[in-house]
């Protein structure tokens, strides 16, 4: 990438940018030091595709859609752009400095041939400037990638509002400031209140709030995707919704602290509920160690990408209610900026077996519409920390609406009979007995010649498990193909009826692609780039109604015989 040092501080004399036009794409908005693999402590914000242009849109106010458009591309961001104004300031440790990179991404290396903008930054809250004419740019730029706020150590929090000012011609609307959101009024809590989609049978949910009054130990776990990690949520592992509702449970139920009260978070960010039962026993139930008396399941944005169109979220409901300590299941529909969830194809799931379910969508939604004189409880820049997650507010929402059927499940009267799981499934049950296999435990499962594939890869998605700020890594007891292991085919021989692949996906060009043959026949190519980021793919390979012995073989492309390739493991049902 191309840097050049810039001038720090307001523009020219003659060409002021206070009179400039200009919107915010970030306002205000709570920034957290993640450590990065590279060694940096870091906020990555991304703005490729329609991401930017929708942050303009929502938080900036922007409906001109010749605006938008140029903001889709770099050559387009300079012609409409004249100067990036950025403000930080720490919430503690002032004095420190942060360092602002705006990326753009280019088109022959995507992540190396764009160029970079860099400028340090007071962290008290005071403006600077970064004039987009001061630099010397790329000829390769293709799109908009991030900014990113670098901190000098990890775990800090600070507060950034990002503004473009524009060139002459072009016009931005005036900026709104909104008033706090007012979490005890009246109609806070009738928002609230209409998240509660279904009571559904509360015998189990009750068992578990019984048990958390009388001091004994109760185990609340949550899975799902990137929201229920704490995606947007500064601290991520605190101010999240999972553990705010798990701290609320305590307080409500909870005696003299409620330590006995135990949280599991198991989001994956950008996986579906197909990656999800794969990892059940693993992440949620600890390999048989844990017993959860209360499982909230959130998948209700991530499920697009599920192959089984439902079956893998149902039989993952099944799998945790099957359980032998009887646990309440909770299903959890969180929301998209742009209105939508797959709440309409998931809640027959909760219908068929009279479960507990809290809707977000239907809390917000329809207040989103409104005015803040017509009634609007909070609008979508206070909610969205960007299209897909929660703010710190936002997450406090859905927090409040678990409460909220915490509440009313103690108040009601008690369901005598338990709900009935052993009737034919709604959608489907064909993955309730799920199997992960990895390095660590796959050769008592299937017989496994790895060929190529003999690395094991350490740079994996990391995710912040339960209460900890820290990375897990996920998968890395897998298999690697690299530019020296050659080129033998990695070969499984597994006895199963329903087989899922899961690999990881890369933004590095050092990745390249691997092919897919069962039983001798091409299944399909796996692409590490069609996503770009590191994280866990899954795909479906087999999913039949017998079990039989099958042949699983992976082998380079034809081309990429020298990049790497990571089997991160398989989900097999015998």
């Amino acid at each position: 990438m191309t840097d050049k040092p810039i001038k720090q501080g307001p523009s020219a004399p003659h060409d002021p940018v206070e009179q400039r036009s200009g919107f915010f794409v970030m306002f205000e908005s709570i920034i957290e030091a993640t450590a990065r693999p590279d060694g940096r402590f870091s906020q990555e914000i991304y703005l490729e595709g329609q991401r930017l242009a929708d942050k303009a849109k929502f938080t900036g106010g922007v409906t001109d859609e010749e605006m938008l458009a140029l903001l889709r591309r770099s050559s387009g961001f300079r012609q409409l752009v004249h100067s990036i104004g950025i403000a930080v300031e720490m919430h503690e440790q002032a004095g420190a400095s942060i360092l602002f990179t705006f990326e753009n991404w280019g088109k022959t290396s995507k992540y190396e041939s764009g160029t970079r903008l860099s400028m340090a930054c007071p962290t008290d809250g005071s403006e600077m400037i970064l004039t987009l004419e001061d630099y010397e740019w790329s000829e390769d730029d293709d799109v908009p990638g991030k900014f990113a706020f670098e901190f000098e150590q990890a775990g800090a929090l600070a507060t950034a509002s990002v503004i473009l000012y524009l060139h002459e011609g072009y016009e931005a609307p005036e900026p709104v400031i909104e008033p706090p959101v007012d979490f005890k009024s009246d109609a806070y809590r009738e928002m609230i209140a209409r998240s509660l989609l279904s009571m559904g049978n509360n015998k189990r949910l009750k068992a578990a709030i019984a048990k958390a009054k009388r001091g004994e130990d109760v185990t609340i776990a949550y899975i799902g995707g990137s929201i229920t990690q704490g995606a947007g949520a500064k601290p991520i592992h605190t101010a999240c919704y999972a553990h705010q509702s798990y701290t609320m449970f305590k307080q409500l139920f909870g005696q003299d602290g409620g330590d006995y009260i135990h949280l599991i978070k198991a989001g994956v960010g950008g996986t579906p509920s197909e990656l999800g039962i794969v990892r059940y026993d693993r992440d949620v139930l600890r390999d048989g160690t844990v017993e959860p008396d209360v499982v909230i399941v959130e998948f209700a944005v991530n499920d697009e990408g599920d192959e089984t169109r439902g079956n893998c979220y149902e039989s993952l409901v099944l799998k945790a209610l099957a359980a032998r300590n009887e646990p309440a299941v909770i299903l959890l529909f969180s929301v998209f900026v742009n209105d939508w969830n797959l709440q309409d194809r998931l809640s027959p799931v909760g219908v068929h077996y009279d479960l507990p379910m809290v809707s977000v969508k239907d809390a917000v939604v329809e207040q989103f519409r409104l005015t803040k004189d017509e009634g609007n409880v909070i609008s979508k820049r206070q909610y969205f920390y960007d299209i897909y997650h929660p703010t710190n507010a936002g997450h406090a929402v859905m927090a409040d609406c678990l409460r909220n059927l915490f509440i009313a499940t103690d108040h009601a009267a008690p369901d005598q009979e338990d709900i009935m799981i052993a009737k034919p499934p709604v959608i489907g049950n064909d993955f309730v007995g799920m199997l992960l296999l990895d390095r660590s435990n796959g050769k008592g499962a299937a017989a496994i010649e790895a060929g190529s594939f003999q690395e094991m890869d350490a740079d994996l998605q990391m995710v912040e498990m339960d209460g900890d700020p820290h990375g897990t890594p996920q998968f890395p007891n897998n298999w690697m193909h690299t530019a020296a292991s050659g080129i033998d085919s990695f070969r499984m021989t597994i006895v199963c009826k329903s087989l899922i692949l899961v690999f990881k996906d890369s933004g590095s060009s050092e990745f390249g692609r691997a092919e897919i043959r069962v039983d001798g026949q091409y299944m399909k190519l796996a692409d590490p780039h069609v996503n770009n980021w590191t994280h866990c793919n899954a795909v479906l390979l087999l999913h039949e109604q017998q079990s039989k012995a099958h042949t699983v073989e992976i082998s380079m492309a034809v081309g990429d015989a020298d990049k790497r390739f990571t089997i991160l493991g398989f989900g097999y049902v015998e």
